[in-house]
């Protein structure tokens, strides 16, 4: 079975490289991305044309993007990441990972890269792969129960998160360390060589279908570099590459508090039914109208590069050739894309800074339209300017190159583009693997170094200042996810659970009565409730969940039991009641006669009114019509149906109905609420993990990461004192802060038949585990004679 699993596995991954990377390459994406570029130069000697065709084609994309996903499926809107992260922590959101919210991510995305606006796609790379992933499996759970194992289902999430960042730069490791640490907390050992496995198919397949589009000659890096191997850099330039990473660690935290505030304002206009939110198009219609006037090539965008698209500034951009000397534009020719940068009587460092400082602001912008979006590749483009803009001073202030030994090496400000845009997607991802994925992209090690020590003084500053970009979203998002403990607040560790548990905790006994189930039920909303021993000496046998409850109470106060109470009088006054059949016009009799204690899914039990009914018709005038049931579980017209057990059946020779009145109903019922419960086809969960009043924050936080906690009850020496959920480790750590947002469960729960009936062995004999807790020799104080 594991060599089968294991088998369907890579198979798996194989067909989700296919599917991820034919988006790079599919005829619609190319298409799209080159429909402006055909018309603007069609169009080349009408300047007002050619403002119109710039503007209005992005907009008609981005609206048409915008549209569909909100018609298709909301949830495909956005990044992705920051919900993956919550799936992985074991939030059930069904809706992120279903059909229709992957064919509107694929369409969406297309449409909206085709636009031309500073927008990403490793976010939604990320997403479609773990929409691939969890359809996959959905349809493989229907050949083998292991499928639907949690775990599995998990390390399936996790890999298919790696296969989608490998897939997108062509990056196969560096994706892989890149998705652990942006969306796992957790990563199986187990799993991290099948992840680079199938993401080195992605990223072959990526390449090969490149080759096979005429897009490039061989199976190479994505953005092929030519730095120098002999000298790369100098022993002088390493401040400045430090440098250089302290700066992309404030500008990391700067967009993502920008994001974030614009995030906040829109949320604020959609919390006040604000103007922009009325017409769901306008505002990304608005922000598309607003980038595309200023990246107008003739106008404003010749001072930024604007003809030129990402990969093709990030090409220029790594050029190794220097654009300025002293300052001034130098005369080039033949210099392929960089020639966009070099604008006769314009000082290249006025065109950098101006670039760097319209992107930044310009990309914060546009990842808040409610289309599909990734950040990384933006904020990439915006460190590789800003570092080009360092190296270009350093060439500027060693004009003649670094002196070695008698031999002169001019800088390279390729190098600073490398290690500015690996520095300020590290600072804003919180991540050190985006290094790794330079390496790849690029070809060469030659700045490792450099790259190495930017990148982490960067993420220093970084997550000193801020979260991460995903965290942030996550925030505002209000997801129940666990934040990391911040390094640097001390105080935090020094908190313990007694601190921060709820003592008031719902619980019911062994010796409870169904009265306590329904009294317990109309308190809380709770998944599960404590199970104890008793209330004097509070041991924790275990923990019930709601819907068990719930079925308990539906067997003691369903209509089943009445019907055996009438049959048992009829049987002690020898006479017996015709039978009442199942008409329309005796439908309405037998629902008024129903138990008046409603028991819904979210655990509101209220009684309700009886309304009062017509006399009943004399039993001589009904008709004398014997019903058979069609199966041995069928039981028509009853309220309460037990998914935990069977009914007992009715003896043959017996047939009575339910003409009971409301006065004997309630009078029934308030009989049997006051018997004791019984647990024997009740299943209870044995609680292994309990916390202890001591234990320290960060362990707890430990425990709950790893195993994917939502709560956790504190004992001493074994007795109930409290309970830690997410909310109140949340509040810990992050202060007063309400959480709102999904409900947390275990994965794959939602897939699995919630009317199934439990097997014995999953049932827990409670008088064997009360026996057991009961052997067990509890320390006792010591009296003074002693």
């Amino acid at each position: 079975m594991q060599t089968l699993f294991l088998t369907v596995f890579i198979l798996y991954f194989a067909l989700l490289d296919i599917l991820d990377c034919g988006l790079h390459v599919c005829p619609c994406f190319v298409c799209v991305s080159t429909g402006l570029m055909w018309i603007y130069n069609s169009l080349d000697s009408y300047v007002f044309l050619q403002y119109l065709a710039w503007v209005i084609y992005p907009v008609l994309l981005i609206c048409f993007s915008a549209g569909f996903v909100q018609f298709l499926a909301p949830p495909a809107a956005g990044s992705g990441i920051p919900e993956m992260k919550a799936i992985l922590r074991g939030v059930v959101m069904k809706e992120y990972l279903s059909l229709k919210t992957f064919v509107a991510k694929i369409i969406g995305l297309t449409t909206a890269l085709g636009s031309g606006m500073p927008l990403g796609k490793e976010g939604p790379f990320v997403h479609l792969g773990g929409l691939c992933g969890a359809v996959l499996m959905r349809f493989m759970s229907l050949f083998g129960e292991i499928y639907e194992n949690d775990s599995r289902y998990i390390e399936m999430l996790a890999v298919a998160c790696a296969v989608g960042v490998g897939s997108c730069f062509a990056a196969p490791i560096g994706g892989v360390l890149f998705s652990i640490e942006i969306t796992s907390q957790l990563f199986s050992v187990r799993s991290y060589w099948r992840g680079i496995f199938a993401a080195t198919i992605g990223a072959f397949i990526f390449r090969v279908l490149a080759v096979w589009n005429t897009d490039a000659e061989t199976v190479t890096a994505l953005l092929r570099t030519s730095f120098r191997l002999d000298f790369p850099f100098g022993l002088q330039e390493l401040p400045a590459f430090g440098a250089l990473g302290i700066a992309c660690g404030f500008g990391g935290a700067l967009f993502v508090y920008l994001n974030g505030l614009i995030v906040r304002f829109i949320k604020k206009q959609k919390a006040n039914n604000g103007f922009l939110m009325k017409k769901h198009l306008l505002y990304p219609a608005l922000v598309t109208l607003l980038i595309s006037t200023l990246t107008f090539p003739p106008g404003f965008g010749q001072f930024m590069a604007g003809k030129l698209n990402m990969m093709e500034t990030m090409e220029a951009l790594l050029d190794n050739r220097t654009w300025a000397k002293q300052g001034i534009a130098e005369e080039a020719e033949h210099m392929g894309h960089s020639e966009a940068w070099i604008i006769p009587q314009v000082n290249v460092f006025v065109t950098l800074g101006l670039f760097t400082f319209m992107k930044f602001w310009m990309s914060a912008l546009a990842t808040t339209m409610p289309v599909p979006y990734g950040s990384f590749m933006p904020v990439f483009v915006i460190g590789a300017g800003f570092g080009r803009l360092v190296g270009e001073g350093m060439a500027t202030w060693f004009p003649d190159g670094i002196h070695t030994n008698g031999t002169s090496y001019p800088i390279v400000p390729g190098g600073y583009a490398a290690v500015g845009a690996a520095a300020l997607s590290g600072a804003v991802s919180h991540s050190v693997s985006t290094a790794v994925i330079v390496f790849e992209m690029t070809g060469q090690i030659t700045h490792i170094l450099p790259i190495i020590i930017a990148v982490i003084l960067a993420n220093i500053v970084a997550q000193s200042l801020s979260p991460s970009l995903y965290d942030s979203l996550i925030r505002i998002k209000k997801l129940p996810y666990l934040p990391e403990l911040g390094w640097g607040h001390h105080e935090k560790h020094d908190k313990h659970v007694e601190d921060m548990m709820e003592r008031d905790v719902r619980y019911i006994t062994l010796n409870c009565s169904y009265r306590d189930l329904y009294n317990v039920l109309l308190k809380g909303h709770d998944n599960t409730v404590a199970l104890v021993e008793s209330a004097e000496s509070m041991i924790l046998l275990g923990s019930i969940e709601l819907a068990q409850l719930q079925a308990l109470l539906s067997l003691q106060l369903g209509r089943p039991l009445r019907l055996e109470n009438i049959r048992e009088r009829a049987v002690e006054d020898k006479k017996c009641p015709l039978v009442v059949s199942n008409s329309s016009e005796n439908s309405s009799h037998r629902a008024s006669q129903e138990v008046r204690f409603q028991i819904s899914e979210d655990s509101s039990l209220s009684p309700t009114r009886p309304v009062p009914q017509k006399p009943l018709k004399p039993a001589l005038k009904r008709p004398s019509v014997v019903e058979q049931p069609t199966g041995p579980h069928d039981h028509s017209g009853i309220a309460f149906k037990n998914p935990y057990g069977t009914i007992p059946d009715l003896e043959d020779n017996v047939d009575v109905e339910d003409d009971m009145s409301i006065r004997e109903i309630t009078e029934l019922e308030e009989k049997q609420l006051d018997e004791k419960v019984n647990f024997n086809n009740c299943k209870i969960k044995d609680v292994t993990i309990q916390l202890v009043e001591r234990m320290s924050l960060h362990k707890t936080h430990t425990i709950f990461s790893v195993l994917g906690l939502d709560h956790a009850y504190v004992t001493s020496i074994g007795r109930l004192v409290g309970v830690v959920s997410i909310k109140e480790l949340h509040k810990a750590i992050e202060g007063s802060v309400k959480v709102e947002g999904a409900k947390v469960r275990p994965a794959l729960a939602s897939f699995r038949d919630k009317g199934k009936i439990s097997s014995k062995n999953e049932t827990i004999d409670v008088h064997k585990l009360r026996d057991r807790l009961r052997s067990m020799q509890l320390p006792r104080e010591h009296t003074p004679s002693e």
